[in-house]
C-alpha cells in the first residue's frame, strides 16, 4: 500500500492498483492534478475536508471515479450540482472500489461545543482480499471500530480535541501504523510539539509515521 499525504485530513491511498483520494480540502494542496482514481471519498462537509470550490475540477478530470459522502454532505453537493452525482454512504453500507471493499462505519462528527449542532460524519474502512482492515480514515472523529486496523490516519489537532484525546485514540485502537494527518492549525513548531508527543505515548507496537506531503510512501 502506498499512501500520499497532501497535507491535513487529504490523503491518497493506492492498493492493489485501486487509487482512493480521502477528503480533498482547502487546507490541503496538491491534489489538484490528481489523475486515475477509481473513487473520493469524503467523511463530512466542513471546507477543510470538502473544498466545493476545487471539487468539480478535480471530478472533471477522474471523471469514472466513484464519489461518496456522508449523508448531509451528499445531498448538499447533489442539491447544489457540485460535481455530481454523489452518492451517500451510509454508516453499515459499503461499496466495491476496485480491488478494495470500503466499509462506511461511525455516522457522527466529534462533539466541538455543546452549542454547536453535530453533523455527520462516516469513518471509512477500505478491506483487500488478504486483509480486512487495512487501511481506516475516521474524520473528524475518535470513531473505534472494535476491530483490527493496519494502518490509521491519526487526527492530531483540532478545534474539538486535546492531545491527550489523540494519544488515548491511538493507544485505543493500536494499529501497525499510525500517520498523522489534520495537522494544518498547527505551527510547524506546534505540530513537532504534538507528533513528539504522539509518537512517545503510542503504544510500543505501533509504528508512528510522519508522512512527507505530496510524496508516495509504501506501508
Amino acid at each position: 500500500m502506498q499512501i500520499t499525504h497532501f497535507g491535513h485530513s487529504c490523503v491518497l491511498v493506492e492498493i492493489d492498483g485501486t487509487r482512493i483520494l480521502f477528503d480533498p480540502g482547502n487546507f490541503s494542496h496538491g491534489y489538484e492534478g490528481v489523475t486515475g482514481l477509481d473513487a473520493i471519498l469524503i467523511t463530512h462537509q466542513h471546507p477543510d475536508h470538502c473544498d466545493v470550490a476545487r471539487l468539480p475540477n478535480l471530478v472533471a478530470a477522474n471523471p469514472d471515479a466513484v464519489r461518496y459522502a456522508d449523508p448531509q454532505t451528499a445531498a448538499a453537493l447533489n442539491d447544489d450540482n457540485v460535481a455530481g452525482p454523489w452518492t451517500t454512504a451510509n454508516a453499515g453500507s459499503h461499496a466495491q472500489i476496485g480491488s478494495v471493499t470500503a466499509r462506511f462505519t461511525g455516522g457522527r462528527h466529534a462533539v466541538i461545543h455543546p452549542e454547536i449542532p453535530v453533523i455527520d460524519n462516516v469513518a471509512y474502512v477500505l478491506d483487500t482480499k488478504s486483509m480486512t482492515g487495512r487501511f481506516m480514515h475516521p474524520g473528524d472523529s475518535f470513531y473505534i471500530p472494535f476491530e483490527k486496523i493496519d494502518v490509521l490516519a491519526l487526527p492530531s489537532a483540532a478545534p474539538w480535541m486535546k492531545l491527550s484525546e489523540s494519544v488515548d485514540y491511538l493507544r485505543a485502537m493500536a494499529p501497525r501504523v499510525a500517520v498523522p494527518i489534520h495537522q494544518a492549525i498547527l505551527s510547524d513548531a506546534g505540530t513537532g510539539i504534538h507528533y513528539g508527543r504522539l509518537a512517545d505515548m503510542k503504544a510500543a507496537p505501533t509504528e508512528f509515521v510522519v508522512l512527507d506531503e505530496e510524496s508516495a510512501t509504501e506501508l
